[in-house]
């Protein structure tokens, strides 16, 4: 028997009104009957006292409580009486055919990507309208980038309650991604919640959460300058111009923003590491990386890149692209732009992926 059935016990078993007084004597010939609270608390008693440790932490605090309270009152349980409730736990488990995650969290967790953003959201708030329901459970799940903005903008008596219910690791990241200053007055005031009352953080909980649920869930994962960037990335050169220019017309700030993300085959030098540029090669065909190269030799702008391309490939490699590029000939704009394209997007394959990473302006 292990540790996990006591809790599933524990879980299933209702709360009936409490006994004030302790069991009565067993009767004979026959064990006693307990109820269903009884028995978890046997179950319970006979797994700690054969050393088995207990997630009774997972559980809701009244059912804590009512367990700890049926536990206070029982006094001793013959051997009928305990190998009948043995038995019968056992039999109940051989029953079970699906275990469910158990509450609305875990429900949620095991349907992520199956239900609606706005379905789930709408489930939170109704489960956090319960008493019963632990604010810090769902706030404890959630990535680092999801609280950061939320522990920048309370204060710092709230922040420092924040870092001490999140699991260290979590609590230790997002310290260290607040500002010196910031991050010396949040650790400070740890050490002044030593009397904060559990209600009181359960509160600050639930209201971080309503918090959290108040912000409209996002349709696109990037933000509005990089969808732009990644598309201009892959358009025709005539096409990015124009469009920048009547960007920078309508809004400056917005427009520099776009220019800064962009990642165009002109970039290359100034952006890629020269150790990387075989590995971008190894993941275009032959036939794509003469074009490129050739059709960016006749461009006065792009010039610089092919060069950049050759130079750092072996010298084999490299003096077989100049014979395969006199054989090409004249490469159309169309057909170099495409392969240019296709460049820049492995290029961007591979930087998704962590097999590389691109400079950046202030590097």
């Amino acid at each position: 028997m292990n540790a996990e059935t006591g809790i599933q016990l524990a879980r299933i078993a209702p709360a009936p009104a409490a006994r004030p007084f302790p069991p009565a004597p067993p009767s004979p010939g026959g064990p006693r009957l307990l109820s269903p609270r009884e028995k978890a608390a046997v179950i319970v008693r006979l797994l700690l006292a054969e050393g088995a440790t207990l997630p009774l932490a997972t559980l809701p605090e009244h059912m804590q409580a009512a367990l700890a309270e049926q536990i206070g009152q029982m006094r001793l349980v013959d051997r009928i009486t305990l190998g009948a409730v043995v038995d019968e736990f056992l039999n109940e488990l051989e029953q079970v055919g699906l275990a469910f995650p158990g509450g609305i969290e875990g429900a949620l967790g095991m349907m992520d990507g199956h239900i609606s953003t706005t379905a789930a959201n709408r489930l939170r708030r109704l489960a956090g309208a319960s008493s019963k329901a632990d604010p810090w459970d769902r706030l404890t799940n959630l990535a680092t980038d999801r609280l950061l903005p939320v522990i920048e903008a309370e204060s710092t008596e709230i922040a420092a309650v924040m870092l001490s219910k999140l699991p260290v690791p979590k609590a230790a990241e997002l310290l260290g991604k607040l500002p010196g200053d910031r991050a010396r007055r949040v650790a400070y005031a740890v050490s002044m919640t030593g009397n904060v009352d559990p209600e009181t953080v359960r509160r600050i909980g639930a209201s971080l959460v309503a918090q959290l649920d108040a912000i409209p869930p996002r349709a696109f994962e990037t933000g509005p300058v990089e969808r732009v960037g990644a598309i201009l990335n892959v358009s025709p050169a005539q096409t990015r111009d124009e469009v920048l220019k009547g960007l920078a017309e309508a809004d400056t700030d917005f427009a520099e923003q776009v220019r800064r993300a962009l990642f165009t085959f002109g970039h290359i030098p100034e952006r890629l590491l020269p150790r990387d540029v075989p590995k971008v090669l190894r993941q275009l065909d032959q036939l794509t990386t003469v074009t490129a190269v050739a059709w960016a030799q006749r461009q006065p702008d792009l010039a610089p890149v092919a060069d950049f391309i050759l130079e750092n490939i072996s010298q084999r490699l490299a003096e077989a692209l100049r014979e395969e590029m006199a054989a090409r000939g004249r490469v159309k704009e169309r057909e170099g732009e495409e392969a240019t394209n296709a460049v820049v997007m492995v290029i961007r394959q591979l930087e998704g992926a962590g097999e590389l990473v691109l400079r950046r302006d202030e590097d």
